[in-house]
């Protein structure tokens, strides 16, 4: 891997100047009164002597919740359905989101669609409203910060009718910091009206490792100077509509194998190859003032030898995060209920760890009472004292005072109305989308296709369920674009593992049409989908290979002449992906990272930047 990392990047410039030179976006500003200012000035002395009054009301139970941030099941925060209230009851010990606020004093609340958090947007709104008032109802009323993770791509908790724009390795195909801005603001805009003033984006790892089974293409790429320039970008559009963003995962979670959320994985590089390979996207983030920060659950050894995650590591987080790089913005830990995190101690242990290494914020652990209690002893016991909690309870309260959530937490269903998927953000979605298409393969110029000589169209392949539990599945979003676009194209879900009577089918279907788009999802050496390509590529009639995930499909798939990257399978992505196929719109999208030969995993076969146009 280290000849590879030497391939990959140069020397890293200063990220300050990484960071610079986005436009300002085009899209709606904040739907409610612009109560949370766009940059973040020094909070005066009187706002700062206000908390510190508030933080001085708050008995030790109080102030050791306001560092959680819970999921809670339901789309009501006080009348969930019965099987919600029954996971509440279970999971927590409460029935729902009020209750939550009021057993625990939970500085924050997480948003998942599998929660049932996200149905629409006025539910969303409703939601969010009631929890402010239940927040607003307590002992000493602090507004809470919800959140979200609303990645756009692969990862997004709220779903159509909201805009959804593609995600952030796709931007980085696109290479435009102003399209990275711009989606960044219109998706932060949305987010504001639903009550949501929290986005865990952008990621800003950079995926160096193409086995990486967590990140992927959830990264802008591999290039840390451009996944830097990206990560600014989407920072100032973010906070520039209102909203807390999240760079995550520090200290940089690209160049692994192993899946955080079921494992602990190991990152070796020295201390040189971080600062030029992940510390810039992070450098950049600070640089344009990013409010907070998340924590990988992944071990640098090369940092701390004692081997704790970087989220337990006061090494990594107060040594690096905060003395080196200058960050004094909140640190937030990524879920405790993954085992990267949970591997080495006891549920007991992690949030109190997690404190000592220079988190201010838990969030979702497995067990809130264990935890909580955990944080309450450690702090009877001496093991954290009161003025620590005060610190990292300053650092919260001046985050949500910033984002406006002490002067007004509340939104309207006219603000959502105004503001979640209206013409213009859609439409800017598509703008966005049609520039990050890559054609990485045409021999003799198979694509576009031709209304004329390929009008009846087969599209094949996978049918991933969609990332946001909308739209899709993804064949037929691209036959019914296709049909749309002049064409006769009809869809035949093939799934991840075709058997040899599915592969049978797309031929024999195949046999009364005049070419076929197949769309392939991370193949593998021994993944069934290479057999699916080489039974329509021996049919002798046009076939198009669109890898709607990794882009590195294309490296096991001998013989293909035609294949594109859309880096996705949400719509919007397809549909641009479906242009693109019929020539509507040039293939404007250059890699973001670099595709190796299977045959000799050392040698490039696309490197970064390639792409081809008609």
């Amino acid at each position: 891997m280290h000849s590879r990392r030497t391939v990959l990047t140069t020397a890293a410039a200063a990220a300050a100047a990484v960071a610079g030179g986005a436009k300002p976006a085009i899209g709606q500003q904040p739907p409610s009164p612009a109560s949370a200012p766009v940059s973040a000035p020094a909070p005066s002395a009187a706002t700062r002597a206000r908390l510190r009054r508030l933080i001085s009301r708050m008995t030790p139970e109080e102030k050791a919740g306001q560092l959680f941030v819970m999921r809670v099941y339901g789309h009501s925060a006080t009348d969930p359905d019965p099987a919600d209230a029954a996971a509440n009851q279970q999971e927590i010990g409460v029935s729902n989101a009020a209750e939550l606020i009021a057993k625990y004093h939970v500085g924050g609340i997480i948003y998942f669609g599998w929660a049932h958090n996200t149905r629409e947007p006025h539910q969303i709104a409703d939601l969010s409203n009631g929890i402010q008032k239940a927040a607003a109802d307590q002992r000493v009323p602090v507004p809470l910060l919800i959140s979200t993770d609303q990645e756009h791509g692969i990862v997004a908790r709220v779903g159509a009718p909201a805009t959804l724009f593609p995600g952030a390795m796709a931007l980085g195909a696109g290479g435009s910091r102003d399209d990275a801005h711009t989606a960044a603001r219109i998706a932060g805009a949305e987010l504001y009206a639903m009550g949501i003033r929290q986005d865990y984006a952008p990621d800003a790892d950079v995926n160096i490792n193409p086995a990486n089974p967590v990140i992927g293409v959830r990264s802008f790429g591999a290039d840390p100077q451009a996944v830097a320039r990206m990560v600014a970008a989407e920072v100032k559009g973010y906070q520039g509509a209102g909203i807390a963003s999240c760079a995550k995962h520090f200290p940089g979670h690209g160049d692994t194998d192993t899946d955080s959320h079921i494992g602990l994985p190991y990152i070796h590089h020295t201390a040189e190859e971080w600062e030029r390979l992940d510390a810039p996207p992070f450098k950049a983030a600070i640089a344009a003032g990013i409010d907070s920060i998340m924590t990988a659950h992944i071990v640098v050894p090369a940092f701390d030898p004692s081997e704790d995650p970087a989220t337990l590591s006061r090494p990594i987080l107060t040594g690096i995060l905060r003395e080196r790089l200058g960050y004094d913005g909140v640190v937030v830990t990524d879920s405790l209920g993954m085992e990267g995190v949970r591997k080495k101690y006891g549920d007991a242990r992690v949030p109190v760890l997690a404190l000592k290494a220079g988190v201010d914020q838990l969030l979702n652990p497995p067990d809130l009472a264990v935890a909580h209690a955990a944080v309450l002893k450690a702090l009877q016991d001496g093991e954290l004292t009161e003025r620590e909690l005060d610190a990292k309870l300053m650092r919260i309260l001046l985050l949500k005072e910033r984002r406006g959530l002490f002067k007004d937490p509340y939104t309207t269903h006219r603000a959502v109305d105004r503001v979640v998927g209206i013409r213009s953000h859609l439409a800017a979605a598509d703008r966005i989308a049609d520039r990050t298409t890559t054609l990485l393969r045409n021999d003799a110029g198979i694509l576009p296709l031709s209304r004329r000589r390929e009008r009846r169209v087969l599209v094949a392949g996978v049918d991933a369920a969609a990332p946001s539990g909308t739209g899709g599945p993804p064949t037929t979003v691209l036959a019914r674009t296709l049909t749309e676009l002049g064409f006769t194209a009809t869809a035949l879900s093939t799934g991840m593992a075709p058997t040899q009577r599915q592969i049978d089918e797309a031929v024999a279907a195949l046999g009364e049409r005049d070419a076929v788009v197949v769309a392939t999802y991370n193949v593998t050496a021994d993944s069934r989908q290479r057999k699916l390509v080489a039974a329509l590529l021996a049919t002798g009639k046009p076939v198009v290979q669109l890898a709607v995930r990794n882009p590195y499909d294309i490296a096991r798939l001998d013989g293909v002449r035609a294949a594109l990257a859309s880096y996705s399978w949400t719509d919007v992505e397809l549909r641009a992906a479906a242009r693109v196929i019929a020539g509507r719109r040039d293939p404007a999208g250059r890699l973001p990272v670099a595709i190796m030969r299977a045959d000799a995993p050392s040698q490039e076969l696309y490197r970064i930047g390639h792409g081809l146009t008609y």
